[in-house]
């Protein structure tokens, strides 16, 4: 135990030492003295002048000279050098769409998908014109529904021109699915 005790007392005067040794001092300098020009008087209101007063000039007190530094080496600081202008940072390029990771179909699959999303796709125009004659009866949700599903049916358009047909035929059904929904909800 008495190296356990040793270990102790010597991590004890360790941070003792530490703590009472404390930070580096740093020196202070003042600061250049300011330069005090005489001010001139306010300009008074003219009155008319007492004939019999003499006129006496303004007082003009001198400008207090500056505190005395008697230590301290008074260092000026270093003039502000204005940075040349650089052309303007050119934009970063666009950066290039995402690849689009989608199972290759083989034509009769491509022709069956496509043949699924025309489907969906009319079919959900269809429910959307028949909401359409009733869009004075339709309720806010009804109406948020059919801004949906004119919003799958535009992506599920152009994922069909891009050539996803796994995206659009999902886009379609959505589409479809939420046609049926307003038009049992009418």
């Amino acid at each position: 135990m008495p190296s356990l005790r040793t270990a102790i007392v010597v991590l004890s005067l360790c941070a003792l030492a530490l703590g009472a040794s404390g930070c580096r001092k740093r020196t202070l300098q003042a600061a250049p003295p300011a330069v005090v020009s005489p001010s001139l008087p306010e300009p008074k209101p003219e009155t008319k002048p007492d004939a019999t007063k003499p006129e006496t000039p303004p007082e003009i007190t001198p400008a207090a000279p500056p505190p005395a530094t008697s230590h301290v080496p008074q260092s000026r600081p270093a003039p502000v050098k204005p940075r040349p202008a650089s052309p303007e940072p050119a934009p970063p390029p666009p950066k290039p769409a995402p690849p689009q990771i989608s199972p290759r179909l083989t034509p009769e699959e491509q022709a069956e998908a496509e043949r699924h999303i025309n489907e969906d796709i009319s079919l959900a125009e269809r429910n959307l014109r028949a909401a359409s004659g009733k869009q004075q009866q339709l309720n806010a949700a009804q109406l948020d529904l059919i801004e949906k599903i004119r919003g799958f049916l535009v992506q599920a358009r152009e994922a069909k021109r891009a050539g996803d047909w796994v995206r659009a035929r999902n886009l379609a059904q959505k589409a479809q699915v939420l046609s049926n929904e307003l038009v049992n909800s009418l």
